[in-house]
């Protein structure tokens, strides 16, 4: 007896949050402070010229465990007046206490998000019944839709198929943004279960998609946004050849935004690029000379240019 597919009118098929979601970072100013100009200027570049659908705002790429609870609204309000009706904002809310996590939401909320991000519990490695009471209590406390975050590698603990199976069941889970890189896993969940998959590790974009997931939340998109567009609209409509050739010419940005950290990386490009992003907050640290050039030539290793 074969299991039955999800119904295209499935959530994973509405893509809840568009295709290419890019996880914003937090502009700052070079003394170190919020600066609110600045991320409504790069929230509409990442909207106008490289195609956004939504941002996603305090996430560990805009150095979420740095900034305050308040610094966190302010970055939420600014940006949703910014992209108005063009895009959608996403507030990551994850921590490793539930009580912290539900305020957080509300905040957001408040604030005029349209999503929550949800990252798995970190450090404290709660055992998949402790991930299923954290994720459906953030679930019952607010009116947003969640996307999971599943990053195994960071929070030292993975989001189980039969977890996510579960999870689904919750109205308000629809998507899950995963950056657990097996996807064997990814399939077995898109094939159960109407959650919305984007994939949280740029290399993987187009495989990802060949098992079911519907687009990215990315990082090297600050830079690569518009012609990942390119590359998820030909998978799409059928032309693998394009997809493949756009795949492998951003591969190398792909790849290159994490030889360190990637935020790290991400404000020097910005930097260079006459944007806003400001230094990083500590404890990271801002990228080197010889970092910098390493960028320039993974950019134009994809053809992209990046001013000396």
């Amino acid at each position: 007896m074969t299991r039955d597919l999800p119904d295209p009118s499935t959530r994973a098929a509405s893509r809840p949050f568009g295709r290419v979601l890019t996880a914003m970072v937090t502009p700052f100013t070079a003394d170190g402070v919020l600066d609110l100009d600045g991320a409504a200027r790069l929230a509409n570049y990442l909207v106008d010229e490289q195609g956004s659908d939504a941002l996603v705002v305090n996430g560990t790429t805009g150095e979420s465990p740095t900034t305050t609870d308040a610094e966190k609204e302010r970055l939420i309000r600014t940006v949703v007046a910014a992209v108005g009706d063009r895009a959608k904002v996403v507030a990551g809310v994850g921590t490793n206490d539930t009580r912290h996590t539900i305020e957080l939401a509300g905040s957001a909320e408040k604030a005029g998000a349209h999503g929550l991000l949800v990252v798995t519990p970190y450090y404290s490695k709660p055992p998949q019944a402790g991930l299923m009471r954290h994720f459906t209590a953030v679930a019952d406390a607010s009116g947003l839709p969640l996307m999971l975050y599943d990053i195994p590698h960071r929070a030292g603990v993975a989001i189980e198929t039969e977890t996510l199976v579960r999870l689904a069941e919750h109205g308000r889970i629809v998507a899950v943004k995963d950056a657990k890189t097996d996807l064997t896993a990814t399939s077995w969940v898109t094939s159960r279960t109407g959650l919305a998959f984007y994939c949280g590790e740029d290399p993987l974009i187009l495989p990802a998609l060949a098992v079911g997931s519907v687009g990215v939340v990315g990082t090297s998109t600050h830079f690569t946004g518009a012609r990942t567009q390119e590359m998820i609209r030909a998978f799409e409509a059928g032309d693998n050849a394009t997809a493949l050739a756009l795949h492998r010419r951003l591969l190398p940005l792909y790849t290159g935004i994490f030889r360190t950290q990637g935020v790290i990386l991400v404000k020097a490009g910005l930097t260079a690029k006459g944007l806003p992003a400001g230094p990083v907050r500590a404890p990271l640290v801002d990228a080197t000379a010889d970092q910098l050039a390493q960028l320039r030539a993974d950019c134009a290793a994809a053809g992209l240019d990046l001013p000396e």
